[in-house]
């Protein structure tokens, strides 16, 4: 039988490659320390938006606070403040790094005697320039008929018409289009209102609801109650917005109004005007 002899290694060997192993951990050492530090993320600089001048008044919004945007109105030639308001504030976590939750203000434009304005989250909001009514179209809601809001996105008078009966007890919100309310003063009294998608519970009939903003009374349109050619179910309405009462009429002749309307529609079909005549809402057909 053999006998396998252990040779020891070279003393010298040994320390030869002691000394390669510390020289790698050394430059790998050097490395980590070279590379960058992570530091807390950090959000870029507030967009420039605006300023937008109108009959004389220029319009800015800031950009100085980014948990709450609003804008201010200047006049141009005496380069003094008008006013200022608040068109969306920013909850902020706390336990999150708070300038990576800024808001601000993306954009303004004036159309139809109305302030557009956009947030960097794409949420429009339309001010009426004579009321400072404010409307808000969230653009990443989804249209899906079981579509649901937050229970911020409420108006406060919405859910005071809710708290009282007068809205929830037959009717209930609708979100099957992606702007549920409108804000406007839709009666003529200077005062402003709300009208809201609604859906009835017992038919399931969708309509709208007008919330007077004085007495908090509620309309139905729609939802079993019928108006003109739109019948008692407004399902086929796919879009809607406040049509201004100073608003320069196209086409069909309209009325002279006393007060904001409605201009409902079906998108590349009818649509129509609802209005205040002084003692009730009508409706005006304008397109088939």
């Amino acid at each position: 039988m053999r006998t396998l002899k252990y040779k020891m290694p070279n003393r010298k060997a040994l320390v030869m490659t002691s000394v390669r192993h510390m020289t790698v951990a050394m430059f790998f050492a050097l490395f980590l320390a070279m590379l960058p530090c992570p530091t807390p993320a950090k959000r870029t600089a507030p967009p420039n938006a605006g300023p937008v001048i109108h009959d004389g008044i220029r319009y800015a919004a800031p950009n100085d606070d980014g948990r709450h945007g609003y804008i201010q109105a200047w006049d141009v030639q005496t380069n003094k403040k008008l006013w200022e308001l608040t068109v969306f504030t920013n909850r902020i976590d706390p336990n999150l790094e708070e300038d990576v939750q800024w808001v601000f203000i993306n954009n303004l434009d004036v159309r139809n005697g109305e302030l557009v304005v956009t947030s960097e989250r794409g949420d429009i909001y339309q001010i009426d320039l004579r009321t400072k009514a404010i409307t808000h179209s969230d653009a990443r809601r989804s249209s899906a008929p079981d579509a649901t809001a937050h229970p911020h996105d409420v108006p406060e008078v919405i859910d005071k018409a809710i708290a009282n009966g007068s809205l929830a007890k037959e009717y209930e919100l609708s979100f099957r289009i992606s702007l549920f309310y409108l804000r406007g003063d839709f009666d003529g009294d200077g005062k402003p209102d709300v009208a809201v998608s609604v859906k009835q519970r017992s038919t399931g009939k969708l309509g709208v609801a007008i919330i007077n903003g004085a007495t908090g009374k509620v309309t139905i349109l729609g939802a079993g109650t019928a108006i003109g050619n739109g019948g008692d179910d407004f399902e086929w309405m796919d879009s809607w917005e406040r049509y201004s009462k100073g608003r320069v009429a196209k086409g069909k002749s309209i009325p002279k109004l006393r007060a904001d309307a409605l201009l409902v529609s079906k998108s590349k079909a009818a649509s129509a005007l609802i209005y205040w005549n002084g003692q009730r809402y009508v409706w005006l057909q304008q397109g088939d």
